[in-house]
């Protein structure tokens, strides 16, 4: 298991190696500055962001939004996936809504919550806390709903409260999926928040990305995605390990 572990480690890694590498040699053979700048001069880029302030006050910002939008999808997509998953009708008759309605590019209505919410953190809130709440509620849909009836049958038979059922059965059971369903869901709040911030936003590092594009700051503009890109892959990966571990728990 652990050799399999540093030979997916070692894949990942030559991986973002090889992207470096050809980052650099494309500059190296003549690609224009304006259309991608070296790595030394983003580097120098990310160090001034730094140590200017302006990367904290701009991350502040998106970050107060994205928890504020997970906080309502996850407790909005527990409780209706619950809620649903309790009855084979009701999972027959909103699973394929909710599906479809995913399925929808949210980005076609952003206008219409800026309208509704403004061009503050409102709106970015309540955009980011639509997109996150669908898969959430449909793995919280999935997991419960498929649990073996089996199991509750055996369990109402040794006089298994509902408490009990649900503590022993339905959590075990449903848990890994909807722990993935909230993996998913964190990470598409993070692209939403950015996304709605690049669009119309006073602040945050979506805005500070746009901005930087409009002002052809090249250097700049990769330096605010290398952070990005850092952060999220960080993210991710800490996130997939924790889950691998809970699941060989």
């Amino acid at each position: 298991m652990r050799r399999d572990r540093l030979v997916i480690y070692s894949i990942q890694l030559g991986l973002f190696a090889s992207i470096f590498a050809g980052w650099y040699l494309a500059t190296q053979s003549g690609v224009r500055r304006i259309l991608l700048p070296p790595p030394e001069l983003v580097w120098r880029e990310m160090q001034g962001l730094w140590t200017s302030g302006r990367l904290w006050a701009s991350a502040v910002v998106t970050l107060n939004e994205i928890w504020q939008a997970y906080s309502i999808a996850v407790v909005a997509g527990i409780a209706i996936g619950f809620l649903v998953s309790r009855s084979r009708a009701l999972v027959r008759i909103f699973e394929p809504v909710l599906t479809g309605m995913f399925a929808v590019p949210l980005t076609l209505f952003f206008p219409l919550f800026v309208v509704f919410f403004g061009i503050g953190p409102e709106s970015k809130v309540a955009y980011a806390a639509t997109q996150c709440f669908f898969p959430i509620a449909l793995n919280t849909i999935a997991g419960f709903a498929n649990v073996d009836e089996l199991y509750l049958r055996a369990s109402r038979a040794m006089g298994a409260s509902t408490l009990g059922q649900f503590r022993y059965i339905y959590l075990p059971a449903a848990l890994p999926i909807t722990v993935t369903g909230l993996r998913i869901g964190f990470f598409i709040c993070i692209a939403a928040v950015l996304g709605a911030e690049t669009l119309a936003a006073l602040s945050g590092i979506g805005k500070s990305i746009a901005l930087s594009a409009e002002l052809m700051e090249t250097a700049r503009l990769y330096a605010w995605i290398a952070y990005v890109v850092t952060v999220s892959v960080t993210l991710n990966l800490l996130a997939l390990a924790a889950e691998q571990r809970g699941d060989e728990e």
